[in-house]
């Protein structure tokens, strides 16, 4: 569910420019991302995110955890989520190939290939925040 996370949110800012979950609550049966939108999402819309986040975990990339020195890290990612004081002894960057890197302590997998299939399963709309839920399939055997 992690490293679909990582996709889903690269995903999102690709295709929306509206960066990162501010927020996001992940579970091994479903997980939720929250993000600073200014309206809900077509139908067209999920079917574009839900195809293009499959189509990068098909692509079966590599993903790599590193420890990187926290100034590094800094300069070259997105840390406003982390807590105050994170990052004394380096900070562990998960990267999934060369389509995402984000600083992260949850457990991946070692290519996307294994991830499984990415499906909506809603999404809401409410003073300025998208909600979107999904769920993971199992991969093909």
């Amino acid at each position: 569910m992690h490293t679909a996370e990582h996709v889903l949110n690269r995903t999102m800012a690709v295709m929306f420019g509206c960066g990162r979950a501010f927020s996001s609550h992940i579970e091994r049966k479903k997980s939720k991302c929250d993000y600073r939108f200014g309206r809900g999402l077509t139908a067209e819309e999920t079917a574009e995110l839900e195809r293009r986040v499959n189509e990068v975990l098909l692509s079966d990339l590599p993903v790599t955890a590193e420890l990187v020195p926290a100034e590094k890290a800094a300069a070259e990612l997105d840390l406003r989520r982390l807590p105050p004081g994170t990052g004394g002894d380096g900070l562990r960057v998960v990267r999934v190939g060369d389509y995402d890197a984000c600083p992260c302590i949850g457990e991946h997998v070692a290519r996307t290939g294994s991830v499984g299939f990415f499906r909506i399963v809603s999404s809401s709309f409410a003073d300025g925040v998208l909600r979107v839920r999904f769920r993971l399939e199992p991969p093909a055997a």
